[in-house]
């Protein structure tokens, strides 16, 4: 698969230095925010990231994100002297894990793991290795496998002493990933049966950077480059209204996944289901948003996109981009998100920099919806660029508002969660929380799998599908 390179910026945000050396602002109650420098760089399609990356399983910091438009990242390193990552946020999972530099598929060729970086163990004063226990399998066969370790692990200004990790000796995925999801969804869990260890936000917590295992996530628009990551508060000059707080939904007896209940979808004016009761998995590590297959053609119909069978691809003409359109997602009252259709119309270039067309001769565009088939419902990137989330892991409880896409640096307004319940500012508790009866992956099953056949198919019958004037095959990459 080629790359489609996007340019380079460097952005520095408030407190930053002219060096680009990073602050931690300090509040009253000794409240910390830490703000990272940003750049954005070169990235993969992301039909064929989120088919690759779906796995199957048995005081206040913020971190500045990278949006790369399909994947969000931020930097950070890994060992004495430092190592220097570029690391995916993940919230449908909850290991750290990296490349290391002598690995086959970093070596395959000069600039596989050049977006992400790698760690290296003999090079780092404080490594330790733990076990050989690191595992994680995906749905196309594909895998990730090495060693569990620890060492010191830094971002911002915050540093975290022998901190446990995942080393991919042999690995299929070219970024390093940083799991902040519950410590139940470890691999060593799921896998080995083993006890959760402290994964990152639970060891801010137990190291006092911040007063409770809670986080929140503002992707902003699709043409921003940027996004936040708030480890125990809340920002709320980047949502509008009040946040609305319901239930995570558990996976048979526990808490492992962000799934909450959606009940409804309007398009537009037009109601396409109510009275739902559906499973679905917030994931900020899934580029689109899949859907049932019904609700996914139901869309399609009421917005003019078409799936392609063959090339398994939701196509829609690039300017429906400027239309006033929304579909609206409904959870339990009174939490709904309004997603306006520009936010899930994805540019698409050829490898050759030509825009692929559609018979009538308007240009094409992918859409950010997909089918889930038999595998999860997902609210991907296409859904959270339009919702600013407040994951709770400590109260088991998810809490949401409409993105505010005006928001500015200079406006913002950073507040502390408390521990305990009912703690989140300006929140209001969903009176009848509504239990899912659908969608829940079997316990100790998979939770996130999409249908194999995903995993096969790529980008590179787009052109000659959607477009008579096209010739042969090329790749397609999203812009």
């Amino acid at each position: 698969m080629r790359w489609h390179t996007i340019s380079v910026t460097i952005l520095c945000l408030l407190q930053c230095k002219s060096n680009g050396e990073l602050t931690r602002l300090r509040r009253e109650g000794d409240t910390r925010v830490v703000q990272l420098s940003l750049q954005r760089s070169k990235v993969q399609d992301p039909v064929a990231r989120d088919r690759q990356r779906i796995r199957r399983r048995s005081g206040t910091m913020q971190a500045e994100l990278d949006n790369l438009r399909t994947l969000y990242f931020f930097n950070a390193s890994l060992g004495n002297p430092p190592q220097e990552l570029r690391l995916h946020l993940d919230t449908g999972s909850s290991d750290l894990w990296v490349n290391t530099a002598g690995s086959s598929l970093c070596k395959s060729s000069t600039e596989a793991c050049d977006v992400s970086g790698t760690y290296t163990a003999n090079l780092s004063s404080t490594y330790e290795y733990i076990n050989s226990h690191f595992n994680i399998s995906y749905v196309d066969g594909s895998s990730a496998q090495g060693d569990y370790a620890t060492d010191s692990f830094r971002f911002g200004d915050i540093g975290i002493d022998d901190f446990q990790f995942g080393i991919g000796y042999k690995s299929s995925s070219q970024q390093g990933i940083l799991g902040i999801g519950y410590p139940e969804n470890e691999v060593q869990v799921a896998r080995s049966g083993e006890r959760p260890y402290e994964n990152l936000p639970t060891r801010l917590l137990a190291d006092k950077h911040i007063g409770t295992n809670a986080y929140s996530i503002w992707l902003d628009d699709i043409n921003s480059t940027t996004g936040s990551l708030l480890f125990g508060g809340v920002d709320s000059s980047q949502y509008r209204g009040n946040l609305v707080t319901v239930p995570v939904q558990k996976v048979g007896s526990s808490y492992r996944e962000f799934f909450i209940t959606m009940t409804g979808l309007d398009a537009g004016s037009k109601s396409i289901a109510n009275d739902m009761a559906l499973a679905v998995l917030l994931d900020t590590g899934s580029s689109l948003t899949y859907l049932p297959n019904d609700l996914a053609t139901s869309v399609y119909q009421a917005v003019n996109a078409t799936w392609f069978e063959r090339s398994q691809l939701a196509i829609i003409p690039c300017d429906k981009a400027l239309s006033d359109d929304t579909i609206t997602f409904h959870f339990s009252k009174p939490a709904s998100i309004s997603v306006q259709l520009r936010e899930l119309v994805l540019p698409v270039v050829s490898a050759n920099g030509r825009s692929p067309k559609l018979n009538d001769g308007r240009k094409a565009c992918l859409f950010g919806i997909f089918p889930s088939g038999k595998g999860a419902r997902v609210l991907g990137d296409t859904f959270l660029r339009s919702a600013y989330v407040v994951y709770d892991i400590a109260n088991n409880e998810v809490s949401l508002a409409q993105s505010n896409f005006d928001a500015k640096p200079s406006g913002s307004n950073v507040v502390e969660i408390g521990a305990g319940k009912n703690q989140l500012p300006d929140a209001t508790v969903a009176p009848t929380p509504v239990a899912a009866k659908s969608g829940l992956p079997v316990s100790g099953g998979a939770a996130t799998s999409l249908p194999l056949r995903w995993n096969y198919l790529g980008l590179t019958f787009i052109l000659m599908l959607i477009s008579s004037a096209s010739k042969g095959f090329e790749a397609i990459y999203v812009i």
